[in-house]
């Protein structure tokens, strides 16, 4: 019988924006996080190693909008943008 590799249950929060895509490198997802760009579940966080878990909800923006989007996986690599999407669910008003 062999064991299936377990999904960790919390991921730094830097790491998740830069493995979701919202972020172009680490060192960006980073400062966003130290700049406090970053609320979780409306609490503004200026820790890049903040556990993050599934259920959570991020707000932040990106450009010229206001990202909010729920946690839904833990990514354990930087992915395609397919792959990201399944991390998420966008939870901002459609316009």
């Amino acid at each position: 019988m062999i064991a299936e590799p377990c999904e960790p249950a919390r991921q730094r929060l830097d790491k998740w924006l830069y493995y979701a895509r919202f972020a172009k490198t680490r060192e960006r997802a980073s400062r966003m996080c130290l700049e406090g760009v970053v609320r979780v579940n409306r609490v503004r966080t200026e820790k890049p190693d903040f556990a993050l878990k599934p259920g959570d909800v991020l707000t932040f923006a990106q450009g010229n909008r206001i990202r909010v989007v729920e946690v839904r996986g833990l990514p354990g690599r930087r992915g395609s943008a397919h792959e990201a999407a399944g991390c998420y669910v966008d939870l901002a008003p459609a316009g």
